[in-house]
């Protein structure tokens, strides 16, 4: 018994379309994801801005509770002094 292979070859042309749609979905995933980055990016922005404004009047307020600014009559003497 002689077992002959059978060679399965598709089409130069079919490989070709299938390549460039390949390449085609690729680059379509890239952009996606580029638009994603970019937000993303945008977002820890203006999430970085919030988090330096909080810490700018949380420094604020721990100046005020230390006795580092002038709160009002909670520092003033009783008049009997």
């Amino acid at each position: 018994m002689i077992h002959a292979k059978i060679a399965f070859t598709t089409p130069k042309l079919y490989d070709d379309a299938m390549t460039e749609q390949r390449v085609i979905d690729l680059e379509i995933k890239i952009s996606h994801q580029e638009l994603a980055l970019e937000s993303l990016q945008q977002l820890v922005y203006d999430q970085q801005k919030a988090i330096d404004k909080l810490e700018a009047r949380m420094a604020n307020l721990g100046k005020r509770f230390d006795g580092g600014l002038d709160i009002g009559p909670a520092n003033e003497k009783p008049p009997h002094y």
